[in-house]
């Protein structure tokens, strides 16, 4: 990935110094040909590549701070297990109405 930025800034700088050094061009259009062909571009291709390595990142820290939280709960004395968490059980439901035409 470095050696395509390189060679494309080292292509843009070399068309700034053409357009400077034209008897025709200007350091302005020199400037302005660097940052429209040069930089613009460049920026979006560097964000573009490296899309991957940012979502690598962030489900990285998304599981350290899934582990993390996972270990305080452990800490504090919390379980994912049904039950574990010191309540008293809720009571027992009451028996649901009969099916139509059955009789109890």
């Amino acid at each position: 990935m470095y050696l395509v930025v390189i060679a494309w800034l080292y292509v843009t700088v070399m068309m700034a110094i053409a357009e400077a050094t034209n008897p025709q061009g200007s350091i302005l259009g020199a400037i302005v040909t660097f940052l429209l062909y040069g930089l613009g571009p460049l920026a979006l291709v560097v964000y573009l590549m490296s899309t991957p390595a940012r979502k690598k990142a962030i489900k990285a820290r998304e599981a350290a701070e899934h582990e993390a939280w996972l270990a305080a709960q452990a800490a504090q004395g919390h379980s994912d297990a049904p039950d574990a968490g010191g309540h008293a059980a809720g009571a027992a439901q009451p028996p649901g109405v009969p099916t139509v035409g059955k009789e109890s």
